[in-house]
C-alpha cells in the first residue's frame, strides 16, 4: 500500500490512527513541562514578599533557568538521538520531575550549597536565591529534552505533510499547562503552602512516565500500529542508499553548523523563544505591580490569556496547509504561514500605551502576541524535519533550542535591569514599554533573516 506526500488527512485516517496516540502523549508531556515551569512565576509575588528579591534578583533564578536549559538543549538532542526517543523522555521527565519538587527544598539546598561555599572561602549567595537556583538548574536540565524528544517523535510517526498540524497540537500543551497552574498552583499554596505547590505538581510527571513506557515504541516495532498507517508515515521519505541503510550515522555538531537550515532554525528559537518565556515568567508579577493584582485575583486573566494561545498552536500548525492545498510547496506555505503569523505579535505595541483602560487591555493583546508565538513555534519547530534526515532531527533541535536559551537568558536579564532601574525612578511602565517592543518586533526580524539564509527549500540528502 502507497500513499502521495499531499494526501489529505481524512484520506489518510482510513489506513489508521494510533500516531495520534503517539501525539496525544506527547501533548500531556508538553502540558507537564510548562506545570512544572510555571510554577515559580505564580508563586513570585509571594515568594518575593517573604524572601526580600528584587527584580534582578528574580530575573537572576529564571536566566539560571534558561541558561542551564540552552546548554542542555544542545546535548538534549544528541542523547536523544544516540539512546533513542524512548528511553530519552524517560529519563528526562524522571529529572526534571525531582527538579520540580526540590523547589519545595529550597532554603535546605541554599544552607547546604552556602555552606560548600564557605569551606571554600567563596562568597555566599542568600539562601533562598541559590536554592531555587538549584532547582531551576535541575528543572531545566530534564525539561530541555522534551522538546527535541517530542519532534523526533513527530518526525518518526507523520509524514511530512501532518508535522506541522501534529507539533502544533503537542505544542498546545505547553499552552493548556500555562491554564491549569493558574487554576491549581494558588489553591494548592493558599492552603498547603508554597512547598506543597511544587511537590504536588512535580509529582504528575511520574504518572505520564507510565504512560509512555506502556505506549511507546518506534512506528517498525509498534505492535499497534497497521502495515498501512506504517506506509503512510513513511511515504514522503526519501530512500537511503543501500550502503548506508544498515545504520544512520551520526553527523557532528561542526558539520550541522555547516548548513545555512541550521543557522535559520537557531537565528528562528533565538529570536522568539525569549519572549516567549519572558511573557510566561514576568506576566504575574507585571500584574502584581501594574494592577496589584494577588494570586487568586490572576487566575481569570491568565487563564483567558492563555486559554487565546491554544487556537494559535493548533491553528498555525494546520495554517500551511491552507497555502499547500493552493499548489504551494511544503516550504512555501509554511514560511508564507510564518509572515503572515510574525505580523499578529505586533499588537503587544500597544499593550502599555493602552494598558490605563484597565489590565484586560494588555491581556488581549499579550494573548494575540503569545498565541502569534505559539502558532510560529509550531511551524519553526517542523522547519526542521521538513529539511533534516529523522536521525538528526534531535540534535538540530537541540543546537536551536541553545540559541534560543541564550536569547531567553539575555531577554531576562535585560527585563531585570530595566525594571529594577525604571521602578527606582517611578517610571516602572517605561520598562514594560521597552520589553513589550523588543517583543513585537522579534518575529519579523527573525522571519527576514531565515528567509535570507534559506530562500528556497532545500532538503539534506548528505548527512
Amino acid at each position: 500500500m502507497s500513499f502521495k506526500p499531499d494526501q489529505v488527512p481524512d484520506q489518510a485516517s482510513t489506513v489508521g490512527k494510533y500516531r495520534w496516540t503517539i501525539c496525544a502523549l506527547l501533548f500531556f508531556a508538553t502540558t507537564i513541562n510548562y506545570l512544572d515551569r510555571q510554577v515559580l512565576s505564580l508563586l513570585a509575588p509571594l515568594l518575593t514578599k517573604e524572601f526580600g528579591w528584587t527584580n534582578t534578583d528574580y530575573a537572576n533564578i529564571t536566566a539560571t533557568f534558561q541558561f542551564v536549559y540552552a546548554i542542555s538543549m544542545l546535548f538534549a538532542g544528541r542523547v536523544i538521538d544516540r539512546m533513542g526517543t524512548k528511553r530519552a523522555f524517560v529519563l528526562a521527565i524522571v529529572v526534571w520531575s525531582l527538579g520540580a519538587i526540590a523547589h519545595a527544598y529550597a532554603i535546605g539546598i541554599g544552607t547546604a550549597v552556602n555552606s560548600v561555599f564557605t569551606t571554600l572561602g567563596l562568597a555566599a549567595v542568600p539562601v533562598s536565591i541559590v536554592g531555587f537556583m538549584v532547582g531551576r538548574a535541575v528543572l531545566a536540565i530534564g525539561e530541555a529534552g522534551n522538546f527535541p524528544a517530542a519532534i523526533k517523535a513527530t518526525a518518526e510517526y507523520f509524514p511530512k505533510r501532518e508535522r506541522s498540524f501534529a507539533t502544533g497540537i503537542f505544542n498546545s500543551g505547553a499552552n493548556v499547562g500555562a491554564i491549569l497552574a493558574p487554576l491549581s498552583v494558588p489553591l494548592i499554596a493558599e492552603y498547603w503552602g508554597w512547598q506543597a505547590a511544587f511537590i504536588a505538581v512535580g509529582a504528575v510527571g511520574f504518572i505520564w512516565m507510565g504512560m509512555w513506557i506502556w505506549l511507546y515504541d518506534t512506528p517498525e516495532r509498534q505492535r499497534r500500529l497497521s502495515a498501512g498507517e506504517l506506509a503512510y508515515i513513511n511515504s514522503d521519505t526519501v530512500a537511503a542508499p543501500a550502503a548506508t541503510t544498515a545504520a544512520a550515522p551520526k553527523a557532528s555538531w561542526f558539520k550541522l553548523l555547516g548548513y545555512r537550515q541550521t543557522w535559520a532554525f537557531a537565528f528562528g528559537k533565538f529570536m522568539t523563544d525569549g519572549v516567549w518565556w519572558f511573557f510566561l515568567f514576568w506576566l504575574p508579577k507585571y500584574m502584581s505591580a501594574q494592577y496589584g493584582l494577588s494570586g487568586p485575583d490572576m487566575v481569570v486573566p491568565l487563564a483567558v490569556l492563555y486559554s487565546m494561545t491554544m487556537i494559535g498552536s493548533v491553528g498555525g500548525g494546520w495554517f500551511p496547509t491552507w497555502f499547500i492545498d493552493r499548489g504551494h510547496s511544503i516550504y512555501q506555505g509554511r514560511m508564507r504561514a510564518m509572515f503572515t503569523i510574525a505580523l499578529f505579535p505586533l499588537v503587544v505595541l500597544a499593550a502599555q500605551p493602552l494598558g490605563y483602560m484597565g489590565y484586560w487591555i494588555p491581556v488581549i493583546l499579550i494573548g494575540i502576541g503569545a498565541s502569534a508565538h505559539q502558532a510560529w513555534s509550531a511551524n519553526l519547530f517542523t522547519t526542521v524535519s521538513d529539511m533534516f534526515p529523522k536521525h538528526s532531527v534531535g540534535s538540530v533541535v537541540g543546537i536551536g533550542g541553545m540559541a534560543g536559551g541564550l536569547g531567553g537568558v539575555l531577554l531576562t536579564k535585560l527585563g531585570g535591569a530595566l525594571f529594577d532601574h525604571y521602578g527606582a525612578l517611578g517610571h516602572l511602565e517605561t520598562g514594560y514599554m521597552i520589553m513589550f517592543s523588543i517583543c513585537a518586533v522579534a518575529y519579523l526580524v527573525a522571519w527576514c533573516v531565515m528567509k535570507a539564509l534559506v530562500p528556497a527549500h532545500r532538503e539534506i540528502t548528505d548527512l
